[in-house]
């Protein structure tokens, strides 16, 4: 499938439609890994979504086919740090539906989020991938985009 793809920046309008792609991903990654990693609520979703973008705490980039359907979505949020010498942009959900996977839709979303992040003068971006080694494709996709692996792993405590 070679589909004519659109990318914009989503509204609060967008909200439910990436709200229900989040649940898609976190479904996947549990799917994949056989834990139950996450827990999600498309309500909750959609209105800390909805927070977030009125708040502008979150960039989202989401991309449409011809018919105007919902294909993937990219969100960012600034973030600072010594050690990135300034300001810079972080990937916490990158999302393409299976079915417009290897139509450069991932390829897209990214290449906006790079410029993106230049008009806002961030330095660089990060991603975090989901585990290894069940997601070696994804690891693959984003060093095709010039990311390299930064060393560490990403680690957290429930507060």
């Amino acid at each position: 499938m070679n589909a004519n793809i659109t990318i914009k920046t989503a509204t609060l309008g967008d909200s439910h439609e990436i709200a229900v792609m989040v649940g898609e991903l976190l479904s996947e990654i549990m799917n994949t890994i056989g834990v139950q990693a996450f827990n999600f609520d498309l309500e909750e979703t959609t209105d800390r979504l909805r927070d977030f973008l009125n708040r502008e705490k979150y960039f989202v980039f989401i991309a449409h086919d011809e018919g105007k359907k919902a294909v993937g979505f990219l969100a960012l949020y600034e973030s600072h740090a010594l050690y990135a010498e300034d300001s810079f942009g972080t990937i916490p959900e990158l999302y393409v539906r299976p079915e417009y996977r290897s139509n450069n839709v991932g390829f897209r979303l990214v290449s906006q989020a790079k410029s993106f992040g230049l008009s806002r003068g961030w330095k660089r971006l990060e991603v975090t991938t989901p585990p290894l080694p069940q997601f070696d494709k994804t690891l693959a996709f984003y060093e095709r985009e010039g990311f390299a692996i930064s060393g560490g792993r990403k680690l957290k405590v429930v507060l």
